[in-house]
């Protein structure tokens, strides 16, 4: 399977993706560490790509999002953006609003 379609795969089958340096217990960037910590009191239903780990999807993501940079944060399959647009909507209590909506949807669909 080619990087492309494995990556419309992860962003289709699961609510929240953050595509991140690392994962959750051990982010290896700033950005990733702040992006963890925009999602952090929002939900801990999070599923995290380490693209350190995947040169093909390292490589891709950037051509699938149109986006330049890591992390990347996909909502329902939507890409929202990198840690700073992450940033802004957890000051703004748009992010755990946006986090709170999927995840009922998730659960009532299941």
């Amino acid at each position: 399977m080619d990087a492309i379609r494995r990556i419309e795969q992860l962003v289709q089958n699961h609510p929240v993706v953050l595509f991140m340096k690392g994962d959750q217990h051990q982010p290896l960037s700033e950005s990733s560490m702040l992006a963890l910590r925009a999602l952090n009191g929002c939900t801990e239903q999070v599923f995290t790509v380490d693209i350190t780990r995947d040169p093909e999807i390292r490589a891709f993501l950037p051509k699938y999002a149109n986006l330049e940079g890591f992390p990347q944060l996909y909502l329902q399959g939507e890409l929202i953006g990198g840690h700073e647009v992450m940033q802004e909507l957890a000051e703004r209590g748009e992010l755990c609003r946006m986090l709170a909506s999927i995840h009922q949807q998730w659960q009532k669909a299941s």
